[in-house]
């Protein structure tokens, strides 16, 4: 985190083939539904209130941004989100996606911002796999406010 972004980087590594990882799109830009397929994912509050932001960064330069006032709750009253920057490098066994976001793009905070980081996985058969820093359950919830436990401080 520097006094303008957040800069986030997500590696994947293996045996890349097996996985059915999203094309490179000419023009990136906002998509809903990537979590269906192999996307990169944060959850961000100010770790004080219930309200929450969610991107979601695709390996096809495609990304999504929502905020929510509650878990799962979508703050319809929200306004356009701020555009992250993506870098996308791939290779036969490792997938890297950089994600930049402008602070401007962060939740307010006095203090600093609580993150859940995660990632959805798509096998070449279709099957998904929820991976995470910390799943507070016995499911996957990437929205339950017990992921959240990386803590930014502001720079």
């Amino acid at each position: 985190m520097d006094a303008d972004a957040c800069v986030l980087r997500y590696e994947l590594t293996g045996l890349l083939s097996a996985l059915k990882i999203p094309a490179a799109q000419p023009q990136g830009g906002p998509a809903d539904g990537l979590w269906q397929h192999t996307c990169f994912e944060a959850f961000c509050s100010d770790g004080q209130t219930e309200a929450y932001q969610e991107f979601n960064f695709a390996p096809s330069g495609r990304w999504a941004a929502y905020r929510f006032a509650a878990e799962r709750v979508r703050d319809t009253d929200a306004q356009a989100l701020h555009a992250p920057v993506l870098d996308c490098r791939l290779s036969p066994q490792a997938l890297s996606l950089t994600a930049s976001l402008p602070r401007a793009a962060l939740p307010p905070s006095a203090s600093g911002w609580a993150l859940g980081l995660s990632a959805v996985v798509e096998e070449t058969d279709g099957r998904l796999s929820y991976w995470a820093l910390h799943h507070p359950g016995a499911r996957p919830d990437f929205h339950h406010p017990g992921g959240r436990t990386l803590r930014l401080a502001h720079p």
